[in-house]
């Protein structure tokens, strides 16, 4: 008798922060044979799976338990297969200038159009088999004081594909016969043209109503999978709406010339796709846009995903550009890393002061010349010196007022494992190497009261980030 898979993610596409629970069993052998174990041989890769020829990633065993079944979690396992995106994949333009990842990177934050991504998307398949005393190997040997795998017992699981999220413990799993799973569905593009078709969410949990200086940069994301052909992507519109209600639009295909891809394919890398849709990555390349901003027309736009027939795949995303602020505060635009495993931003436009402290490594020096033939007194030597000095910068920065929407999307940057400031439009110096843009910062605040209209009507939020790097200066 086989080996049966009892247990499995109830859906195809799962983030990896939840668990990933398989069960398995073979009754016949459990019940009969003795020092059973149950062993999964887990394969994670880029592109499609083919068990019979890849190579798994590891080997793994368990007993089974007080039921006679083996249960595996391999949660622990596959988070370390994926991770954040920082940098733009290969062909992704900036600033019109189509760049390498190997030779010329660069933030992923400040792309023209689209990137794929390189990171946060993987496939999953298991094999399992068993093994007990006795066993015959698959080299057909035999020895009853040796624990041997039985051949012809392997069961392989469906393909599965994971991401970079994670699930908080208000998310909802569904079940089905034994299996569960949250159910990523929403993220499905999705042609609506029918009141029953929902179109596809961005992987946030930001409003659809977001704002930027027109100096931000900033991406969305998305799964770009098709669940047919007809909901594959062909464009992002731009709609722009000016000051006197009148609108314009602009159209970026979904090409490999673009940073995207020209035909869908199965590769982990077109599952996923970013879009730079803020005024600054705007600015780069679009003519339509930077006239509008430099005669300060454009009130807000619209961006949303569409298919070959002209009808919607995604939620439509709306920017309103926000104005200078009167009183000459310092905005601060902060970007980390969020849910799903993607990027979030939020420019913080109202007060902010910055912080340096400063550690240094002192020692005692003589005040004159003791290892020359005659001493003579250096009025500029002797007494405590500092050996080198490490400064460290905090900043501390202040929302406007906000809405409960937003209030419950900063839960997210307290959350974060990765944050960073991210500075605006430029002008580039000649081989510059863009490494100033993205400035990565710890947040010092550490708990959050979650503000609603009922309790404290008018919402403000104060956080203190601390810049990771410290800035050495020389040694004496």
């Amino acid at each position: 008798m086989a080996t049966i898979i009892e247990q499995q993610p109830l859906y195809d596409t799962l983030p990896v922060g939840q668990e990933v629970i398989y069960t398995v069993s073979n009754s016949a052998i459990v019940s009969t044979k003795t020092k059973v174990k149950f062993i999964a041989r887990v394969y994670v890769s880029d592109s499609a799976i083919n068990i019979s020829s890849d190579t798994p990633i590891g080997t793994f065993k368990t007993t089974p338990n007080n039921a006679g079944v083996g249960m595996f979690d391999f949660r622990p396992v596959l988070e370390s297969y994926v991770s954040a995106d920082n940098q733009a994949s290969d062909g992704s333009p900036y600033k019109v200038t189509t760049t390498a990842s190997n030779t010329d990177p660069i933030p992923l934050h400040l792309i023209d159009k689209f990137s794929r991504n390189q990171n946060t998307y993987r496939y999953l398949a298991i094999e399992f088999g068993i093994e007990f005393l006795g066993a015959t190997n698959c080299a057909g040997e035999q020895d009853d004081n040796v624990v041997r795998e039985e051949c012809g017992e392997e069961q392989p699981s469906e393909q599965r594909n994971l991401f970079n999220g994670y699930l908080k413990h208000t998310d909802l799993y569904k079940t089905f016969q034994g299996d569960f799973g949250y159910d990523t569905q929403k993220f499905d593009l999705n042609e609506s043209t029918l009141p029953s078709h929902v179109p596809a969410e961005y992987l946030t949990n930001a409003p659809s109503t977001q704002y930027a200086k027109s100096t931000d940069y900033g991406t969305i994301s998305f799964i770009a999978t098709p669940p047919n052909a007809v909901d594959t992507l062909s464009y992002i519109k731009l709609t722009y709406t000016k000051d006197d209600g009148s609108t314009s639009t602009e159209s970026v295909s979904n090409t490999e010339a673009n940073g995207g891809y020209d035909m869908y394919g199965s590769t982990s890398d077109k599952q996923i796709l970013y879009f730079g849709c803020f005024p600054a990555n705007l600015r780069n390349w679009s003519s339509t846009f930077q006239a509008l901003i430099t005669a300060e027309t454009l009130d807000y736009y619209t961006v949303q995903a569409y298919n070959a027939n002209n009808n919607p795949l995604t939620e439509r995303l709306t920017i309103n550009l926000l104005c200078p602020n009167l009183k000459g505060y310092e905005a601060v635009r902060m970007c980390w890393l969020n849910q799903w495993g993607v990027w979030d931003y939020y420019t913080f436009t109202m007060k902010s002061t910055k912080m340096i402290s400063t550690q240094g490594t002192t020692y005692q020096q003589q005040s004159g010349t003791w290892n020359e033939s005659l001493y003579q007194p250096y009025g500029f030597k002797g007494g405590k010196k500092t050996f080198r000095v490490n400064a460290t910068e905090k900043i501390t920065m202040n929302t406007d007022f906000v809405s409960e929407s937003e209030s419950t999307w900063f839960e997210e940057l307290i959350n974060s494992p990765e944050a960073y400031i991210l500075d605006g439009y430029q002008t580039d110096p000649s081989f510059s190497s863009l490494n100033t843009y993205a400035t990565p910062v710890r947040l010092m605040t550490s708990s959050f009261t979650k503000k609603t209209i009922a309790n404290d009507k008018l919402m403000q939020y104060t956080f203190e980030v601390e810049k990771s790097k410290t800035l050495r200066t020389q040694s004496i």
